[in-house]
């Protein structure tokens, strides 16, 4: 685990590097890993995403993060500048 970024505001940034695994074995690693250090950093109080957003790869992890209230209140926000849903569908809330 290569751990980089600017430490000092809060905000570190994790790599994990792949080793001579199979896709699938790398998958079932990396997702375990991902899984007890993004837990941990919620019960230290910290967020799974710092100033680059969600995306893709913590999108599963944000709502143990912000919990059931912060993923409707993100709902809302979304509603209310994209009605119809059509901004980047299926991208974090819808």
């Amino acid at each position: 685990i290569e751990s980089f970024g600017h430490a000092g505001d809060g905000n570190i940034h994790i790599y994990l590097c792949k080793d001579a695994l199979s896709d699938e074995d790398w998958q079932v690693k990396r997702d375990t890993i991902m899984q007890a250090l993004y837990e941990k950093a919620v019960a230290f109080g910290g967020q799974v995403s710092g100033e680059h957003g969600i995306g893709h790869a913590k999108r599963a992890y944000l709502a143990e993060s912000i919990g059931n209230r912060g993923m409707e209140l993100n709902k809302a926000i979304k509603k209310a500048f994209d009605p119809k849903l059509i901004l980047n569908p299926g991208k974090v809330c819808y």
